[in-house]
């Protein structure tokens, strides 16, 4: 049989374990896996790491703006930065477009904003928010086809905006629960106490409190366990599923943990940059770095890696929520956006500090970037690891290829992120979308838009 791409001679992570076998890619599909294959296009991946591309489940993108956003990250730039970081595909979030993903009207909205702009893959998050929870909105979305919904506890959103995002209420988080366990798809939940921060934060400025250790200082710990044991009390009582976003703390995993055993069906994510940055290095970076829930100290990094090895945490991803300038530009971290441009590096660094420094397994490494996350929102048929049949989503790493980060490399929109001036010990070498390649270090990234709304 002759393929239309073989990659030889790499290191592939399969889900059995990692072995040097050649992959062969038809019609944008793995063919076959084994040795001695041939194609039109042949690519030598000797002394590199074959992983599936990274699926990652946490991404912001802003298009369409609505006049408010029109200069945050669209879809070019953003799913270039995918390609070139070894992301494949992503769950979009539903917001900071304008207007939010919440209804039909506005995932039709989305998706026509976004055709002829792809270069990876793109699957959608609906939104629960208290203006469409009784309006028939979670219905329409979900016949829309989004494989999941989200909704934050902490405050967020814009009010002045017609057609913002907004946060919950307990009565249409409940609500919204009950009427998303019917659709059996997941609700991920960004877990913080609105309440509390806010008025932490209140307090904090009248005192004159204005570094990024300050801003952390604001949204303790507890903060983020109590809407989770929240959260997970709701979802016992509905019967819905549920994705904790971001988890920052190692309690926070814990009361995930306490709950599956229990028999609730949870799981929970952190980010790369809370696996990668502490709090003490904050100050020195600057508002770049703000977050929520925030970066925190050595001991809590700590313990999120020690669950992410044992693989009590589904995923890492990078939450990457880009903005303007201007809105990270400010001397009191109060004022600034809060929001981390991280899609680039996820891979690289997960790479680095993972397998490179903590010696994770190579199979748990794929599992942890690719197949858990397709798995937990129904995407692994096609999705999430190399395998017959599955799409030729691939990525080739280079181990033990330190490089430092620079602005000039990043293919964002705005080209800010406080990964720019470290040193990464992995790089990726090429990625491939359903057979197509959309980055190599020889090609940079394709002026092709292979990317697919699925």
């Amino acid at each position: 049989m002759s393929y239309d791409l073989v990659i030889k001679n790499g290191l592939v992570i399969l889900e059995g374990g990692a072995v040097e076998t050649d992959v062969a890619v038809k019609d944008g599909k793995i063919a076959a896996i084994g040795q001695d294959l041939e194609a039109d296009k042949v690519v030598d991946a000797q002394g590199l790491i074959v992983s599936p591309g990274m699926f990652d489940a946490h991404v912001h993108i802003t298009e369409n703006g609505g006049g408010y956003r029109d200069e945050w990250e669209g879809y070019e730039t953003g799913t270039a930065a995918c390609a070139k970081g070894g992301v494949t595909s992503f769950l979009e979030m539903p917001l900071n477009q304008v207007p939010a993903t919440v209804d039909g009207a506005s995932l039709k909205n989305k998706i026509e904003s976004g055709q002829g702009k792809l270069k990876v893959d793109v699957y959608s998050f609906g939104g629960l928010v208290p203006y469409t929870v009784d309006e028939g909105g979670i219905q329409e979305l979900d016949e829309g086809g989004v494989h999941a919904f989200k909704c934050f506890m902490a405050t967020c959103g814009d009010r002045s905006i017609e057609g913002d995002f907004m946060n919950v209420d307990d009565y249409s988080l409940y609500s919204g629960m009950k009427q998303i366990a019917k659709t059996g798809k997941v609700l991920a939940i960004h877990a913080e106490n609105a309440a509390i921060t806010d008025r932490l934060g209140e307090i904090a400025r009248a005192e004159g409190k204005s570094t990024m250790t300050d801003y952390v200082n604001t949204r303790p710990v507890f903060t983020e366990v109590e809407p989770i044991r929240r959260a997970i009390l709701l979802a016992k009582e509905t019967g819905c599923k549920i994705h904790i976003c971001h988890v920052a703390c190692k309690e926070g995993v814990e009361e995930v943990i306490k709950a599956r055993a229990e028999g609730v069906d949870v799981t929970c994510e952190t980010t790369v940059h809370n696996l990668y940055f502490t709090t003490d290095e904050l100050d020195a970076i600057g508002p770049v770095a703000k977050c929520s829930p925030p970066i925190r100290g050595k001991e809590q990094q700590d313990g999120i890696w020690e669950y992410v090895l044992s693989r009590d945490v589904l995923t890492a991803i990078s939450d990457h929520s880009p903005c303007t300038p201007d809105l990270k530009d400010k001397e009191n971290a109060f004022d600034a956006w809060g929001g981390i441009s991280g899609v680039q590096n996820n891979v690289d660094v997960l790479f680095d500090e993972a397998v490179q420094k903590r010696e994770m397994p190579l199979e748990d490494f794929a599992d942890m970037i690719a197949a858990a996350p397709a798995k937990r929102f129904g995407l692994f048929e096609e999705k999430g690891s190399l395998s017959v049949g599955k799409d030729a989503d691939i990525v080739l790493i280079k181990p033990n290829a330190p490089y430092t980060q620079t602005a000039e490399n990043l293919e964002y929109r705005n080209k800010i992120s406080p990964y720019i001036g470290r040193e990464i010990g992995a790089q990726v070498a090429a990625t491939y979308v359903r057979g197509h390649e959309v980055y190599s270090q020889e090609n940079g990234v394709t002026e092709e838009f292979v990317g697919e709304f699925k």
